[in-house]
């Protein structure tokens, strides 16, 4: 079967490799749609990073690179290891894309994405969803109903990026809140917000960016910080009190002060973004507004409810897909668009 394959940074192959086994407690599933991730990005361009190098295989895998490339993926059950007798042949799935350690406990209440060498299908090797077909274990398989279509379906996980920094944030029905970012998280995790009853503020500079959070309708306000005060602007609309909740979607240390300056005392502040580089903050602002700043990370537990917003209808994925393409195509027309022209592109999705 075709899969696309990480060597090292900047060498990604399309390559035919052996379908994978179907093993006692998996399910083999064949792949409709794969996102390219941010993540994925990072990969190829300063990798490998989550992906183990050549050679040093990754403690609960042990696999190292070449790895199947590929974590956000939608698809159709094709078969069913001895003991697996809640998912059947022929139903839509997706995947929480986890490799995680056998002895580690996942009910409810479990931190189990904090735990020791966590790392992800796709990434840490286990296959990945840019490949035809891959076997995953049952505890990271999610019936979705029929009427999602299987493309949007493969948004399913950034969106349960999103739910889970809204469950982080303590937010609630009636808040309002800042978003530092229009870019997919940022779009997404928007989305979860207005399904809950949440005021969305956006800040961002694209226009192309700021045109589909309009068009989505996931924010009520957008504000380009070249062209207004975003704190000043914020106070108008709270009626100088200041944002609720606020979610950092960037690694940009301005948007990280806005949202110091523009949340109400007592509020609090979510880093969602991946930060490769060090981050100031104004403590003494902290301080005097008692202000909560928490980190988010993934996913807990997190994708039956996510699940349950699309299947009711409460977010609509389809407009996020931006582009789809063909796994031969996943450099020309899926990395190298996002290198080169990712302010136009939201999620492009790959048929393997």
């Amino acid at each position: 079967m075709k899969a696309a394959r990480f060597y090292d940074r900047g060498d990604i192959r399309i390559e035919d490799i052996p379908e994978p086994s179907v093993e006692p407690g998996t399910v083999g599933i064949d792949v409709a749609w794969c996102g390219i991730c941010g993540t994925d990005l990072h990969e190829f361009m300063e990798g490998p990073i989550f992906i183990p190098p050549c050679g040093h295989p990754h403690p609960i895998s042990g696999e190292s690179a070449p790895v199947t490339m590929g974590h956000e993926f939608s698809g159709v059950v094709y078969a069913v290891g001895k003991g697996v007798e809640d998912i059947k042949v022929g139903q839509h799935v997706v995947v929480e894309p986890y490799i995680i350690a056998d002895d580690v406990p996942t009910g409810p209440g479990e931190n189990y994405h904090l735990s020791k060498n966590m790392n992800f299908i796709g990434l840490g090797g286990c296959g990945g969803g840019l490949s035809e077909k891959i076997a995953v274990k049952r505890r990271w398989v999610h019936p979705i109903a029929n009427s999602i279509p299987l493309d949007q379906a493969a948004l399913i996980e950034p969106l349960a990026v999103g739910y889970h920094a809204f469950v982080r944030s303590g937010a609630k029905a009636g808040d309002v809140a800042l978003v530092g970012g229009g870019g997919p998280i940022g779009l997404l995790l928007s989305a979860v917000l207005k399904a809950k009853g949440i005021t969305v503020i956006m800040t961002e500079l694209s226009a192309k960016r700021k045109e589909k959070a309009l068009d989505t309708g996931v924010a009520d306000y957008i504000l380009d910080p070249t062209e207004v005060n975003v704190t000043d602007e914020v106070m108008k609309i709270t009626e100088n009190r200041g944002v609720d909740v606020s979610f950092e979607c960037t690694s940009n240390n301005k948007v990280l002060d806005t949202l110091v300056e523009s949340t109400r005392a007592t509020g609090t502040i979510v880093i969602v973004s991946i930060w490769s580089h060090p981050a100031t903050v104004n403590v003494h602002s902290v301080v005097m507004k008692e202000l909560d700043i928490r980190g988010t990370i993934a996913y807990v537990n997190n994708h039956a409810e996510t699940i349950k917003l699309v299947e009711e209808g409460k977010v609509n994925l389809e407009p996020f897909i931006t582009q789809r393409i063909e796994l031969d195509d996943l450099i020309s027309q899926g990395f190298d668009t996002l290198i080169h022209n990712n302010e136009s592109a939201v999620k492009i999705i790959v048929r393997p």
